[in-house]
């Protein structure tokens, strides 16, 4: 077994550290997700926690864990008796992200099914985490479906089984820990709501304490045996102190005047339901045992807040977490007990400078940096002089780079999908086969048997029984026989922005509208899981703004930034996006693209004869099979219909910005869809 690296030689991270241990100390805080970029130990402080916890006692041979002192009564391996126990260390069961659904929650055991003719159930790792770690990293990588049935189970303490004609319940409860690096994607509010508490990590900036990382590490990686021995005696303190902490909390009393003060802060920050109030009620009274107190004062309270409500503040997919602590002292202050004594307004933690036991809980500034440079208007323009003004005489139209402008207010906008059966990573937007949806029929595997279709498995070996010499309970079945269940579900889709910046856009009224309505398009990506990218195209060229990630936000910051002004490069754009594309099919060859083109279909720029130039390059998607929708930004009451002629050679859709919004133009899709089917029929 390979040596893990000491959670006490940990530098830095206090409020990691602190998390993890109050969960410890107390399970039924909820788990703890950790957000941070990458390189930042985030792993390596999660698994040396496992090192720290208690042996555990369980009965002997029973698959679920259960406890000696209060088995399980619906155990799948009960009723337990008066027999043999034995301790073991707890588990730390690490969840992958392309792990399947039988692989989580278990499944029917096909194999003795079919050979004795028993239904046998065959437990996940749910069960194996039972009184132990469950480690997610890269969660926000997991599938949505997976995400909610380990949410569920982590939030019960048990997991039901329905399927395949197999009911199973049995206890899961342990201690989720999820790590995410924000660049690669949100969880949903809705998920993040479910883990108990969140923090923040980033590298320190200080260069004697990152120079402390790196001797640290080496000495580590030198002799990992020496280096796990010069830590022993203060992981076995912090062991013991865990032990202690767990005996005291039972005996924590949360007064009325605390009670108070928890409710009263999760109403001023307008968190949703009543978990945010529970959590924060189970975290200050772990804090108080942790301390060694058992009585949970204002400060325990405070901590409790910096830890359990920054994630629950994230109303808007693009909002980031965090928490406005001037008011949170406020809020405390006010509500006050009056027999409370005043905190230190600096407090070193409840843990004081123990092993582990530091941190103030709080949680740094997010999503507050500076704000972009707005660029001088009066600077040089990208229009020649003597060039000749854009058609449309738009105010801006020649002149140079402008500040970039404020989003309009975000809107649900029709449903975009990519038309006929896909098969790429499951999502929410274009039909697909996946693994996980409605079973649509069975088919012979081709390689490995992933999904097995039981009845038509069956019923192909049915018929040969009597010549195979069947004389038992159990199903003589081949390979032959076998057979994989078809599902058709939906995918994500990698949805690329190519969005016109020029000066015909400029109008800060138009641009605002425009950049609204590509901001509603980010938020449904973010809803359907969609990889997104961003190209903009003004001036003389076109840059990939975002290339394609699954950080929606990310796409949303760049959006924001955008300035504006010069001429109309849009041939520049459709080949920009071209490149994209087919650098991605490369890359990911199972997700099929949907690209939207944002532009009132001007083009000024890019050679003696613009338009045909653009006209050629929407013909190169066209002949790629890209299905496209062209979202016509021109106003004004004499129309060109320039974004119209774009969308023919794009063989795809063109919209308006009213017509893009949900409760207008019924039939969308249809369209999108029917224009892909002509094309395929012509061709």
């Amino acid at each position: 077994m390979s040596t893990r690296y000491p959670f006490t030689a940990v530098v830095g991270m206090d409020d990691l550290r602190l998390a993890l241990l109050l969960n410890a100390v107390s399970p039924a805080v909820g788990g703890v997700l950790v957000r941070g970029e990458k390189g930042t130990a985030k792993s390596t402080a999660v698994r040396a926690l496992a090192e720290l916890l208690p042996e555990v006692a369980v009965v002997a041979g029973c698959r679920f864990s259960c406890d000696p002192a209060a088995p399980d009564p619906g155990c799948p391996d009960g009723p337990h008796g008066e027999g043999a126990q034995e301790a073991r260390p707890a588990r730390m069961v690490e969840l992958p992200v392309g792990a399947s659904e039988d692989r989580l929650v278990g499944a029917l055991d096909i194999e003795r099914a079919l050979a004795e003719g028993v239904k046998a159930f065959e437990p996940g790792l749910l069960a194996d985490a039972h009184r132990g770690i469950l480690y997610v990293d890269e969660v926000n990588l997991l599938h949505d479906h997976l995400i909610d049935l380990l949410l569920d189970a982590a939030a019960m303490g048990s997991s039901y089984v329905e399927r395949e004609g197999v009911s199973v319940r049995h206890a899961a409860r342990f201690l989720l820990v999820g790590t995410m690096n924000p660049e690669e994607g949100e969880l949903r509010p809705q998920l993040l709501d479910r883990f108990g508490l969140t923090v923040e990590v980033a590298a320190s900036r200080e260069p004697e304490q990152r120079v402390e990382v790196v001797r640290r590490r080496l000495a580590f990686e030198d002799d990992p045996a020496a280096f796990a021995a010069r830590w022993a005696e203060e992981e076995a303190a912090l062991r013991g102190r865990i032990v202690a902490a767990r005996a005291l909390l039972p005996q924590v009393t949360l007064g009325d005047a605390v009670l108070l003060q928890i409710a009263a802060t999760c109403a001023a920050f307008e968190v949703d339901g009543m978990r945010a109030d529970i959590v924060m009620a189970r975290t200050a009274t772990a804090l108080a045992a942790w301390a060694g107190r058992t009585e949970v004062t204002s400060e325990d309270v405070r901590q409790a807040a910096l830890l359990a409500l920054p994630h629950r503040r994230r109303r808007n997919p693009f909002d980031a977490p965090g928490l406005d602590q001037d008011k949170l002292d406020e809020t405390l202050e006010q509500f006050k007990g009056d027999d409370e004594p005043d905190d230190d307004p600096d407090p070193q933690g409840p843990g004081g400078d123990g092993p582990g036991g530091g941190g103030g809980g709080g949680i740094p500034p997010q999503g507050d940096g500076p704000a972009p440079e707005a660029s001088d208007p009066s600077g040089p323009s990208d229009v020649p002089d003597g060039a000749p003004a854009p058609r449309n005489g738009g105010a801006g139209a020649d002149s140079g780079e402008r500040a970039a402008v404020k989003a309009a207010e975000p809107f649900r906008t029709k449903m975009l999908s990519v038309p006929g059966l896909g098969e790429g990573a499951a999502g929410r937007r274009s039909r697909a086969r996946t693994e996980h949806g409605r079973t649509t029929g069975a088919t012979r595997p081709r390689g490995t048997l992933t999904k097995l279709h039981l009845a038509a498995t069956v019923q192909a070996a049915a018929p040969h029984q009597k010549a195979r010499g069947r004389s038992g309970p159990g199903l003589v079945v081949r390979r032959d026989d076998l057979r994989q269940a078809t599902r058709e579900g939906r995918e994500g889709n990698l949805v690329l922005f190519v969005v016109d910046a020029s000066g015909s856009m400029a109008a800060r009224q138009r641009m605002s509208a425009v950049k609204g309505a590509v901001l509603s398009l980010l938020l449904d990506a973010y809803q359907r899981r969609d990889k997104v990218g961003l190209v903009t195209f003004r001036g003389r060229a076109a840059e990939v703004a975002l290339p394609p990630t699954s950080s929606v936000d990310a796409a949303a910051a760049r959006l924001e930034q955008l300035p504006t002004g010069g001429r109309t490069p849009l041939s520049a754009g459709l080949l920009k996006a071209h490149d994209v594309l087919r650098v991605e099919r490369l890359r990911d060859p199972s997700r099929r693209p949907l690209l939207v083109v944002v532009t009132d279909g001007r083009a000024t720029g890019g050679g003696a004869d613009p338009v045909a130039l653009a006209a050629r390059a929407a013909r190169l998607h066209a002949a790629d099979g890209t299905a496209a929708v062209v979202v016509d930004c021109e106003t004004g009451p004499v129309r060109l219909g320039l974004a119209g002629n774009l969308a023919r050679e794009l063989d795809g859709t063109a919209v308006t910005l009213d017509e893009l919004r949900a409760d207008s133009i019924a039939g969308l899709v249809r369209d999108v869809q029917g224009n892909h089917s002509g094309a395929r029929r012509a061709a």
